[in-house]
């Protein structure tokens, strides 16, 4: 292809960077070409039709901020620094909770090197736009393979907690899958993302970026010629992208995790609340009954549920209100959550991990009290356990070891998952956890056969950062990896994946780790 070149060093002939969405078109216009501001090279800019989400315009949008405006990513976009910038950001002791792993950390590191170990083989001229990232899973359309994973005790991280990674979420339309060991009610999130009206599209740095300028607009020069100068240029004047200008789902999609009670009382009103509040999908966490072994809390001794943090589920549930005021209730004395915190905390990890597994006959009692709507198991990691799975008549799994947060040693997620696909792919909707950091993890993910991915610690880590707009961002760069990453790989669509893709490679010194 030949690029347009300058016909001199003269600043007339160069074409203003501000035009560069100009050439943004729709997906049945040829591609256009637009030259940078300080060199003779091109970027190319397709949009997508108005159904598929372009996330990879997200990337240039950075690039925007920056160039045009001296503006730099809320947080950074190296997945391997993220965690060092969490750590200087937060409480040592919120920080240590998210980061931390059981044991040594052994699965945790492990859960790392399974993807190094797994190599993708792109192919070439072939045709990658528009593309499109939507997945289907339980009958409806999703617009992309990327779960936030159910993470608790969020107000230990940030102020925003769970309600600013939900509006995050909203934001990019990514599900969201509400803990119960939130530090908010669900109700109070679900009435935060209606009151605010949606949520606000997603943008590479804190302030929203005012409307886009005409490309001779003053205002527009002078900004992009203070930040030329090393001075402050003020909030960002850029113009419309396809990415800026995403709509949100006006209902976002939620979901909703169980740590399962051991009262059938306690459980059916949890679900009946989560079936109000409009999730869609239950999903069961089967490795949490009891407490892990974790170094970084134990030194610390920093247990929040113990002290009432990410209990507010339970404690906001009239269910469990009315029996714990029956139990500790005395003569005319009414006994209130609020009277006696540690009480009722204990009370309530009594029930949620008590150290009781529930068994496979049990999940009969989830499937009367949820109905019809999908129930996913997570934590599953034996071909034994996934086919007795399939047979109790779930509708889904996850593949997952929570992050190397339980029992240390245990197999790395991504062994496990072809194994699994390859006994119930067939059966049920397979997805994946543990060990996600970039969109090639998540492109490995889905061509060992996952249906979608969750995604945990480097969200979180975009939270204690800078809040709402830390999470947001760290979704909004992941989406655009994953769609980058596509493209490169030389695919259009999430259901060309599969294993002809990859290459298994293991040898000396591939050891590094990026957690």
């Amino acid at each position: 292809m030949n690029h347009p070149r300058s016909s001199n060093g003269d600043e007339a002939d160069r074409p203003n960077l501000n035009n560069l969405n100009a050439n943004i078109r729709d997906e049945k216009t040829p591609r256009s070409t637009a030259p940078t501001n300080n060199d003779n090279t091109t970027i190319t800019v397709v949009a997508s039709n108005s159904n598929k989400i372009p996330y990879g315009q997200y990337q240039i949008d950075i690039y925007f901020q920056a160039l045009t405006a001296g503006k730099k990513p809320v947080t950074t976009t190296d997945p391997n620094k993220l965690e060092q910038q969490a750590r200087e950001a937060m409480s040592p002791q919120g920080f240590n909770y998210v980061f931390g792993g059981a044991g040594e950390q052994a699965t945790m590191h492990a859960n790392r090197l399974a993807f190094r170990q797994w190599k993708v083989i792109p192919r070439m001229l072939r045709d990658t736009l528009p593309r499109n990232l939507s997945v289907k899973l339980f009958g409806k359309t999703y617009d992309s393979p990327i779960l936030m994973a159910p993470i608790g005790v969020q107000s230990a991280y940030h102020p925003d907690a769970e309600t600013g990674v939900a509006k995050a979420c909203a934001a990019l339309n990514v599900p969201f899958i509400y803990s119960t060991a939130s530090s908010t009610p669900l109700e109070e999130i679900v009435a935060a993302l209606e009151d605010t009206g949606g949520p606000s599209p997603p943008s590479p740095e804190t302030e929203e970026p005012a409307p886009p300028a005409p490309a001779d607009d003053p205002a527009t020069a002078a900004s992009a010629s203070a930040s030329a100068e090393g001075k402050d240029p003020g909030p960002a004047r850029l113009p419309t992208s396809s990415a800026s200008t995403l709509v949100p789902d006006p209902k976002p999609s939620r979901w909703f995790q169980l740590y399962w009670p051991l009262d059938d009382d306690i459980t059916a009103s949890l679900l009946s609340r989560a079936r109000v509040a409009g999730c869609e999908v239950l999903v069961v966490t089967l490795d949490t009954f009891t407490m892990a072994w974790r170094p970084l809390d134990l030194d610390t001794g920093f247990l929040p549920f113990a002290v009432g943090e990410g209990n507010a589920l339970g404690f906001s549930d009239s269910v469990f209100r009315q029996k714990f005021s029956d139990k500790f209730s005395t003569g005319e004395n009414e006994a209130q959550v609020e009277d006696n915190i540690i009480a009722a905390s204990r009370y309530w990890a009594g029930e949620v991990f008590s150290g009781h597994a529930h068994k496979w006959e049990d999940l009969a009692t989830l499937r009367k009290l949820w109905g019809d709507r999908p129930i996913v198991l997570k934590g599953v990691l034996s071909v034994e356990d996934a086919v007795l799975a399939a047979r109790s008549g779930v509708d889904g799994i996850i593949v997952s070891n929570h992050g190397g947060r339980q029992l240390d040693g245990a197999v790395p997620s991504l062994e496990m998952l072809p194994e699994i696909i390859d006994a119930v792919g067939d059966r049920l909707t397979v997805m994946f956890d543990s060990g996600i950091r970039t969109g090639v993890d998540v492109l490995k993910a889905l061509a060992l056969g996952a249906k979608a991915v969750l995604v945990g610690r480097p969200v979180i880590y975009g939270l204690g950062i800078a809040g709402t707009e830390g999470a947001k961002h760290v979704l909004a760069s992941l989406l655009a990896d994953v769609d980058q990453s596509m493209g490169l790989l030389g695919v259009q669509t999430v259901g060309e994946l599969n294993r002809s893709m990859l290459r298994k490679i293991s040898y000396g010194g591939d050891v590094k780790t990026s957690l």
